[in-house]
């Protein structure tokens, strides 16, 4: 369960970051779509192990 959390955060984090750097350009985009695919694993990560570990 812990894994499906990380997954779905990674994936809405890499989304947010893509339609924020959309707005400026491809390159930004996908730049920012990895920091936020960071962003979401850190965070899905944090809350899923103070959940269910």
């Amino acid at each position: 369960m812990i894994r499906l959390c990380i997954f779905i955060g990674m994936t809405i984090g890499g989304y947010l970051g893509w339609w924020l750097g959309a707005q400026i350009g491809v390159m930004t985009a996908f730049i920012l779509s990895m920091l936020g695919t960071g962003v979401g694993l850190y965070l899905a990560k944090r809350w899923a192990t103070e959940h269910w570990a």
